[in-house]
């Protein structure tokens, strides 16, 4: 019978435990996933009793209080501390989603696993490599294209136009839908994936764009568009409460309704 086993420079191993310290009141456990490609080591999980006491509520607040008081070696991206920016999209307790913005006291169990965005190439620790990520969203040319003059003051819409942004615009591009994504897991190099074919339903919709034809042809491909099987994981996990996957029917519906 065949046996199918990962190679053994991808297998995490077990790695260090830092303790609390003796005068912490309220501990929390936390595994944390570690790989540095430098060293040329397997990736391992660090575990870390953190005195949450002395740190605020958030997983965030947590993983700055383990870099400046347990292990000032541990890497991970952060900005804004108030889910604008997208920065520190993670995986936690199983699920992408902001450190900033969730709570470590929500995350079920008595340990509190983060790892980096899953699919992702690892930069270091929970820092994913979001080149090919940007560079699908460069490819929908994500700016206003017209051949109107522009105005000399504001560019004004009506209500209903500007309302069709709605629930597109407030994408920060964190990555959590598109990593949460199987089709995108088997086909990130030719799909583009839900964030980006969010923001290109976006330009899509505006009533101010005057390249729907060339948009519509540069997505009409069975790869770019079409492999999306609406599994709904990008509408499960986006931390704006954002539905990529109405999107991608959206774009879908124009090509439709533009053939017949």
């Amino acid at each position: 019978m065949v046996q199918f086993t990962l190679p053994r420079n991808s297998k995490v191993t077990k790695g260090k435990h830092h303790a609390a310290p003796a005068d912490a009141k309220t501990v929390k456990t936390f595994k944390v996933y570690r790989y540095d490609p430098e060293t040329g080591a397997n990736p391992r999980w660090d575990t870390y009793d953190v005195a949450v006491d002395q740190c605020g509520p958030m997983v965030l607040d947590a993983i700055l209080h383990i870099k400046n008081t347990m292990d000032p070696t541990l890497a991970f991206r952060r900005s804004c501390r108030e889910g604008v920016c997208g920065s520190c999209a993670m995986n936690i307790g199983g699920r992408n989603t902001l450190a900033c913005t969730h709570a470590w006291a929500d995350t079920p169990g008595e340990v509190v696993q983060i790892s980096p965005l899953p699919h992702m190439p690892v930069v270091k620790d929970l820092v994913p490599d979001l080149t090919l990520f940007f560079a699908q969203y460069s490819s929908i040319e994500p700016w206003l294209q017209t051949d109107t003059p522009t105005p000399q003051r504001e560019w004004t819409q009506a209500p209903a136009d500007r309302a069709r942004l709605d629930g597109l615009y407030e994408c920060i591009l964190c990555a959590c839908c598109s990593t949460s994504c199987p089709s995108y897991w088997w086909n990130g190099d030719k799909y583009l994936g839900p964030a980006a074919l969010l923001q290109a339903y976006r330009w899509l919709v505006d009533s101010r764009d005057e390249s729907t034809g060339d948009r519509l042809d540069g997505l009409e491909d069975p790869f770019k568009l079409y492999r999306c099987h609406t599994i709904m994981n990008c509408a499960q996990v986006c931390p704006k409460g954002l539905n990529p996957a109405k999107a991608i029917a959206g774009i879908k519906r124009m090509l439709v309704e533009r053939v017949v």
